[in-house]
């Protein structure tokens, strides 16, 4: 008997133990994929600081994109079908069911006609407007003569006549804008408001481009991006 309490009692104590295990953690799901989107006359390389924020916050390099195109071509002809291939090209390499979209000023407009009159209502999640001329900038009639991208910002223009007609943060899309008091490219600079976004005033005062690195302009975008 006592033979047999002592082969019995080490396996009732590992029968325990293996009962008392705790679960497995369940995988945590990678972030939707962001596609950075710059504005006139520039390139993918204005979102070196937002990037790295992204990165040091968790996000894998593999869910963060750029989308580099040419500022002077039509918003609604050429480049909001060119943005719309950059998006199935992101969704086709992550696997994701949809993209959030961060802009900067003019990246706006194009990414706002996909949405509106393209397939990104159903391809995307969250879109953000950093400075954009969503009802037109009057400095774009400096460089309108000579640029169809300039053209497009003007306010009235055909482009922001149909984005602005009617609803204008259309689809299940969650929109949300930042503006500065001190933005010198956007007149005036309450224009990228939105009427159904989350519309944010930035406390400090910004130029145009400080948008781009400001500290508590990435926290807010990511908390957006996150909610």
């Amino acid at each position: 008997m006592r033979r047999f309490l002592m082969v019995l009692l080490p396996a009732l104590l590992t029968a325990g133990t293996l009962a008392a295990a705790p679960a497995p953690a369940a995988a945590v799901p990678p972030p939707t994929p962001v596609i950075f989107v710059h504005g006139r006359n520039a390139g993918p390389e204005v979102w070196d600081a937002m990037v790295d924020g992204f990165l040091a916050a968790g996000y894998p390099s593999d869910r963060l994109y750029a989308w580099a195109y040419d500022t002077s071509r039509s918003t609604n002809e050429v480049l909001a079908g060119q943005f719309a291939d950059r998006v199935e090209t992101v969704l086709a390499r992550t696997k994701a069911g949809r993209v959030d979209v961060v802009t900067h000023s003019l990246g706006g407009l194009p990414t706002r006609w996909y949405l509106a009159f393209g397939a990104g209502g159903g391809k995307v999640s969250r879109w953000a407007s950093l400075g954009g001329p969503n009802h037109g900038t009057r400095l774009a009639y400096l460089c309108a003569l000579r640029d169809q991208g300039c053209r497009d910002m003007t306010p009235g223009s055909y482009v922001l006549s149909r984005l602005n007609a009617g609803d204008e943060t259309p689809g299940p899309v969650r929109y949300a804008t930042w503006w500065s008091p001190c933005d010198e490219q956007i007149a005036p600079v309450e224009s990228t408001a939105l009427e159904g976004a989350a519309n944010t005033r930035t406390g400090a005062c910004l130029t145009h481009n400080d948008l781009l690195t400001d500290g508590e302009v990435f926290r807010q975008v990511r908390a957006f991006l996150r909610s």
